[in-house]
C-alpha cells in the first residue's frame, strides 16, 4: 500500500501561483510513476501531469503546458505541482496518484491506470 497526502491548495486570484505537495508513505516511493489529476464540480476527474519514477520524464495535458511543472524528490518521498499563471478554469480539487511503473508517464493519463490516491486538496482561482 502507498498512502498519499496532498497539501498546498487554497484560494488565489487569476495570475497567481500555488505549489501543491504530495507526501507518500508505505512502499518504496521510487518505483512508482506519479500523477496529478483534478476534478471540478459536475465534471469527471481529468489528467493534469505525470512524472516517471526517476523524475527524468514528464507529461502534461495541453491546457497546463507552460504553466504547470511536476517534479519529485524521491529522498523525501514527495511529488510537487508548481502552478503558475493560474486561471479560473483551473479551479478544482487536485489529487495525486501513484502507479507501480517505470514506464513513460504519458502512457498513464486515465484514473483507472493508477493504483493509489490521495484525498485531494482544493484549489480555487478567482477572476
Amino acid at each position: 500500500q502507498v498512502q498519499l497526502v496532498e497539501s498546498g491548495g487554497g484560494l488565489v486570484q487569476a495570475g497567481d501561483s500555488l505549489r501543491l505537495s504530495c507526501a507518500a508513505s508505505g512502499r518504496t516511493f521510487s518505483g512508482y510513476a506519479m500523477g496529478w489529476f483534478r476534478q471540478a464540480p459536475g465534471k469527471e476527474r481529468e489528467f493534469v501531469a505525470a512524472i516517471r519514477w526517476s523524475g527524468g520524464s514528464t507529461y502534461y495535458t495541453n491546457s497546463v503546458k507552460g504553466r504547470f511543472t511536476i517534479s519529485r524528490d524521491n529522498a523525501k518521498n514527495s511529488v510537487y505541482l508548481q502552478m503558475n499563471s493560474l486561471k479560473p478554469e483551473d479551479t478544482a480539487v487536485y489529487y495525486c496518484a501513484a502507479r507501480r511503473s517505470t514506464g513513460y508517464p504519458g502512457s498513464y493519463v486515465s484514473p483507472p491506470e493508477y493504483d493509489f490516491w490521495g484525498q485531494g486538496t482544493q484549489v480555487t482561482v478567482s477572476s
